[in-house]
């Protein structure tokens, strides 16, 4: 069975950075498109960035271009987002998700795996 399971979230001041993890359980991560969406209070879960199976491929929301990088350690079945200069805006739950597929995908419904998320708050 997939378990996918967030961690770095944490509170950090505008302009900072942080990197999330996500570690995926199982023989099968190097197979998939991996993803990171986000959702704040109030709001609709949004894409953030994707990535192919072999890293080769990635797109970012308009929002975090040029801020925040995706990567993946395929030998160590993670995932990870790299979030530089920080806004307010970013304040979200993000959640780390599986595709069904191994290709980049940017619409939620690419996937089928989902993790438990973690929280980002960026003060001003």
């Amino acid at each position: 069975q997939v378990q996918l399971v967030e961690s770095g979230g944490r509170l950090v001041q505008a302009g900072g950075s942080l990197r999330l993890s996500c570690e995926a359980s199982g023989n099968t991560f190097s197979n998939y498109g991996m993803g990171w969406f986000r959702q704040a209070p109030g709001k609709e879960r949004e894409f953030v960035a994707t990535i192919n199976w072999s890293g080769g491929t990635t797109y970012y929301a308009d929002p975090v271009k040029g801020r925040f990088t995706i990567s993946r350690d395929n030998s160590k079945n993670t995932m990870y987002l790299q979030m530089n200069s920080l806004k307010p805006e970013d304040s979200a739950v993000y959640y780390c998700a599986m595709g069904t597929t191994f290709q980049a995908m940017t619409a939620p419904w690419g996937y089928d795996h989902w993790g438990q998320g973690t929280q980002v708050t960026v003060s001003s």
